[in-house]
């Protein structure tokens, strides 16, 4: 009868009956990302599985945009709020909490911040790394980032790998940091540049794969053999890593785990407007064949 009529329910009227929408907000920085696209893919599927429909918007990296667009998932009857990172007005925490909206940060995990999350710690993991190429004898370490101002996941990388700098008693402020938006092509040009800046370099840690793989293209096209004349290492394990040429080095993030977990947390915090505990997930190095000892 319902496929003979052509019926589909009103959810405008259940919503108003049972105070919700059913409808989980997310707000991601860019659809181009592949890191981006497995957590929410693993997101999505458990909110299906839970009668859950999941709202996505995607802010670029603008932080006005991303306040617009959180107001526009709260008017449409988000029930709740996925955000990738810390870094934003608080303003928008004091919206979303005067309208009883639940948020839930991920990618990120930061033991010192208040707001709920499960992430990773992106410092920790990146001086694990950092730890690796010193361990191959690197000394001449540069870095190629996102822009760090507004993003605390790229940031905290960096910091990661002055860290493990620091620790080897090697000079941190020294290292070059050549910041750029993402993009294969960014990476190419970033390489360029960094090692036009600082050419004695023997390593250059990227805070992305897509970074670090627009790197190993260009020190190919520049005549470069990774990693016998310089290493080149990623972070985020997505799959162009071990198809690249040599195969990247970088750390793997559990992404589909985050996103299946982050929906289940989502869907408690809004169903109980309890206060739940922020989860770190881990880490690990993935070993391979751009990183070798420094030449």
């Amino acid at each position: 009868a319902v496929a003979d009529l052509g019926y589909a329910p009103n959810f405008s009227a259940r919503a108003l009956a049972a105070k919700q929408t059913n409808t989980i907000g997310a707000v991601i920085p860019t659809m181009e990302n592949a890191v981006f696209a497995r957590g929410i893919q693993a997101f999505q599927e458990e909110l299906v599985r839970h009668g859950k429909t999941l709202l996505i918007a995607s802010s670029a990296y603008q932080e006005e945009l991303e306040q617009e667009q959180v107001r526009t998932l709260v008017a449409r009857g988000a029930d709740g709020v996925l955000l990738i990172g810390y870094d934003r007005s608080p303003e928008i925490y004091k919206f979303l909490k005067k309208r009883s909206v639940p948020v839930l940060i991920a990618w990120s995990y930061d033991q010192d911040m208040t707001q709920p999350a499960i992430g990773f710690d992106n410092k920790g993991a990146m001086a694990e790394l950092a730890r690796q190429v010193i361990r191959q004898g690197h000394r001449k370490i540069a870095c190629i980032s996102a822009p760090i101002a507004s993003n605390d996941r790229a940031r905290s990388r960096v910091e990661g790998i002055r860290h493990a700098m620091t620790e080897a008693g090697l000079d941190a402020e020294a290292m070059v940091v050549t910041q750029t938006p993402y993009g294969i092509e960014n990476g190419e040009i970033a390489f360029r540049k960094t090692l036009a800046t600082a050419p004695e370099t023997t390593a250059i840690m990227c805070v992305n794969d897509v970074l670090a793989i627009g790197a190993l293209r260009a020190a190919k096209e520049m005549g470069l053999r990774v990693p016998d004349d310089i290493s080149i290492t990623g972070f985020d394990d997505i799959e162009l890593a071990m198809l690249a040429d040599p195969a990247l080095t970088t750390v793997h993030v559990p992404h589909r785990e985050m996103g299946r977990r982050s929906a289940n947390i989502l869907i408690q915090m809004v169903k109980n407007h309890d206060p739940v505990d922020s989860i770190e997930l881990p880490t690990d190095i993935r070993l391979r064949r751009s990183l070798g000892p420094a030449p």
